[in-house]
C-alpha cells in the first residue's frame, strides 16, 4: 500500500487540499498498480514561520484554479453565446483547431465558420481528465456527445466528440476538437 507524505504551508483550503491528495494519488497509480483507496496521502501542515529559506520566512503560494473548472466554463459560456465571458477565458496566442479547417484564432472566426455547418450546438459532457504536461502547460481533455439542429431545422444528436485544451497560467491558449459531425451529416 503506496503511503505519500506532503508538507505544505499552512493556508490552503480543504478543496485545495482534496484536489493535491487526488493528483498525488493519480500520479502514485500512474506507476504503480494500485487502487486508489490502497493509496494514501497524507498532508502535513506547517506554519508559515517554520519554514525559513535564505534566512526568511515564507507564505504559501496561491493555489492554481482547477484547469478542468476553467474549461467547463469556457465551454458553458460558449454554448450560452457569453462570447465576452468566454474571450476572457483565453490567453494571448490562442489557437483553435477543428477538423477539415485551418487554425482559428477569435471566436468570430469560429462562430463565422460554424455558421453554415449547424443552426445550434449543446455537448453532453461524459468526462474531463486534466493533468499536468512537462512543459508549462494543464492539459485537458473533455468527451461526450453533440446533439442540437442542422441548418435546416433538423435535430441530430449522440455525435461523438473529444477536445483537448492546453492551459498556461490560468488561461486557455490552445484548443484541438475532434468529432463525428462531418461522417453524420454525410449520412443524413
Amino acid at each position: 500500500m503506496p503511503t505519500v507524505e506532503l508538507h505544505i504551508l499552512e493556508g490552503y483550503s480543504a478543496p485545495e487540499k482534496q484536489r493535491l491528495a487526488a493528483a498525488l494519488t493519480d500520479a502514485v497509480r500512474h506507476v504503480i498498480r494500485a487502487a486508489p483507496d490502497l493509496v494514501t496521502v497524507i498532508i502535513h501542515d506547517m506554519e508559515p514561520e517554520n519554514d525559513c529559506r535564505g534566512r526568511s520566512t515564507r507564505v504559501p503560494a496561491a493555489a492554481r484554479p482547477d484547469p478542468a473548472k476553467l474549461v467547463h466554463d469556457y465551454l458553458a459560456a460558449m454554448e450560452a453565446r457569453d462570447l465576452a465571458r468566454a474571450a476572457a477565458m483565453l490567453g494571448d496566442g490562442f489557437e483553435m483547431q477543428f477538423p477539415g479547417v485551418a487554425p482559428m484564432r477569435t471566436l468570430k472566426e469560429l462562430i463565422d465558420w460554424a455558421r453554415p455547418r449547424y443552426r445550434s450546438v449543446t455537448k453532453t459532457y461524459e468526462g474531463f481528465d486534466a493533468l499536468q504536461s512537462t512543459g508549462a502547460a494543464a492539459i485537458v481533455y473533455c468527451r461526450g456527445t453533440l446533439s442540437g439542429e442542422w441548418p435546416d431545422g433538423t435535430p441530430f444528436s449522440g455525435i461523438r466528440f473529444i477536445d483537448r485544451f492546453e492551459v498556461i497560467d490560468d488561461k486557455i491558449t490552445r484548443q484541438d476538437v475532434w468529432n463525428d459531425i462531418a461522417e453524420t451529416r454525410a449520412q443524413s
